[in-house]
């Protein structure tokens, strides 16, 4: 028994290293092909400068004077909003959460800050956060639906399916279209994705094994994805209850909870100190919420309303301003307010197909006769369909257990804010180990499990059932969504597609 365990674990070990290989091949092929790529004056603009910034031993400033030369004509920046501006060094900011541009300033020190620092960056992110995704996706699967290697022999075969799952679904994230040109983008969903994953398996971890370590490990974890996107807070306070009430296990919670205060409160701290008030890891809240309830948006991002508050330097009154403003427009227009957040859920299930028209629209791939386009867009927009409609069927495998409950925790933590803050397509890519987990299961096992869930209980009929609605939830956001934009497909699809301009 004890041989047969030991190479079970050798298997195990050796599929990890071989999916992290194929993984981080399939990332380096895009990462190497656009060596000579430049950034955009966008998000990215902002995150190298913050970069630049702390490897001059600057500290946390950005909007240098160079840097704003480079944005005079798309915004006019009140200098005088700003206190003590310092045109060579910038302003100290709180806008941005600070671990990725800490993780590109790491990336800088050793690569300089020349031209070259962006295909370090990216050839950094392929190999440290983009591949080693598809193994830990692995891990995960197999710890939301355990395989034991001491089990009886009749249950072999159901031990083969549950591996098998796990495979699959490593694969699934190891090839999947758009988490293999995201290393490309200097962008903080690079961190987030796998620092999101990493605290799931250390919660998923301690169900087995409720050691101090692992608890503390998983504030630790929660607490450096808070410092990559604070919007997954809501999740951090729910697994921290989950530990509490779930596992039972009230040391563990507070355990957790100490570790994810320590690590994010020296943050808050300097925030606070900067604005003179209390502040939170960043202050971005106001300039989101603005966007998410303008009277020109839908819910999500809009490109017009997204410059108006950009010259506002001081970000405690970009902050204070946006929030006014948003609640402004909820008060005058209180009946949109539960349309935008039907509107934002459906955006944020939506079809990736916003950076491809926003890239060939504007013409920086160049035109692509109407086959090609069409087999690109297949490519990727077509596994999220197929793989999110099938977690959807997956859905129904889940039962009151711990692991079960934290995924559902995770998925509901993980959304729920964007329904009321703002949403893209973009956002769901977080979740995409976890849909590609529930897929697995309905691939590797059949819907056979659904009828003997219906008939084996109400609450089996209850799972059926609201998985089923899942699945056609989708399948209506999409048709809405082609609907919505028919225009913009048919014009990107003409000839003179890759000069539409749209704006992102």
């Amino acid at each position: 028994m004890h041989v047969q365990s030991a190479q079970s674990v050798f298997m195990f070990k050796l599929f990890a290293f071989r999916i992290f290989i194929v993984a981080l091949i399939l990332r380096l092929v895009p990462v190497i092909l656009a060596r000579g790529l430049g950034i955009g004056l966008d998000d990215m603009f902002q995150y190298d400068m913050l970069a630049r910034s702390l490897v001059a031993g600057n500290g946390f400033r950005w909007y240098a004077q160079e840097d704003l030369n480079q944005l005079a004509a798309f915004v006019d920046f009140d200098l005088t909003s700003a206190n003590e501006y310092d045109p060579r060094l910038g302003i100290p900011t709180s806008f941005r959460a600070p671990l990725y541009p800490a993780f590109l300033a790491v990336v800088y020190f050793f690569s300089g800050t020349d031209f070259s620092r962006f295909f370090a960056a990216r050839l950094a992110q392929a190999i440290f956060l983009g591949a080693p995704l598809a193994p830990l996706t692995y891990w995960v699967a197999q710890r939301i639906f355990p395989l034991s290697s001491f089990i009886p022999s009749s249950k072999e075969e159901r031990r083969k399916k549950v591996e098998r799952a796990a495979r699959i679904s490593a694969w699934i994230v190891a090839c999947y279209p758009m988490l293999l040109v995201y290393p490309l983008g200097l962008g903080t969903e690079n961190p987030f994705f796998l620092l999101l994953l990493i605290s799931f398996f250390f919660l998923l971890a301690s169900i087995e094994n409720p050691t101090t370590s692992h608890f503390l490990l998983s504030g630790l974890c929660l607490g450096l994805t808070v410092l990559t996107r604070s919007v997954v807070l809501l999740f951090a306070g729910l697994a921290i209850l989950w530990i509490w009430f779930i596992l039972k296990q009230k040391r563990g919670a507070l355990l957790a909870a100490l570790a994810l205060t320590l690590t994010i409160a020296p943050w808050i701290v300097r925030n606070s100190l900067l604005h003179h008030k209390l502040a939170g890891v960043e202050t971005s809240m106001g300039y989101n919420l603005y966007l998410g309830y303008h009277p020109q948006g839908n819910g999500s991002f809009v490109f017009g309303p997204s410059l108006d508050l950009l010259s506002i330097l001081d970000d405690a009154e970009r902050d204070r301003i946006g929030t006014e403003k948003a609640l402004q427009f909820i008060r005058e227009e209180p009946e949109r307010f539960i349309p935008l957040a039907i509107n934002r859920l459906g955006f944020f299930f939506g079809l990736e197909k916003r950076v491809l028209m926003y890239f060939y629209s504007n013409n920086l791939l160049g035109y692509i006769p109407l086959p090609l386009l069409l087999t690109v867009a297949g490519i990727l927009l077509l596994p999220f369909v197929i793989i999110s409609l099938s977690a959807a069927s997956g859905l129904a495998y889940l039962r009151w257990k711990p692991g079960h409950i934290l995924l559902c925790l995770l998925l509901i933590g993980y959304t729920l804010p964007h329904v009321f803050i703002l949403a893209e397509d973009r956002f769901h890519l977080a979740l995409v180990p976890c849909i590609a987990i529930l897929a697995a299961q309905v691939w590797v096992n059949g819907f056979a499990p659904l009828r003997v869930r219906w008939h084996e209980s109400w609450h089996g009929k209850l799972t059926v059932i609201l998985a089923a609605s899942a699945l056609l939830l989708l399948a209506v956001n999409w048709k809405v969504e082609l609907v919505r934009d028919a225009d913009k497909i048919f014009q990107l699809l003409g000839p003179n597609g890759n000069q539409s301009h749209f704006p992102y």
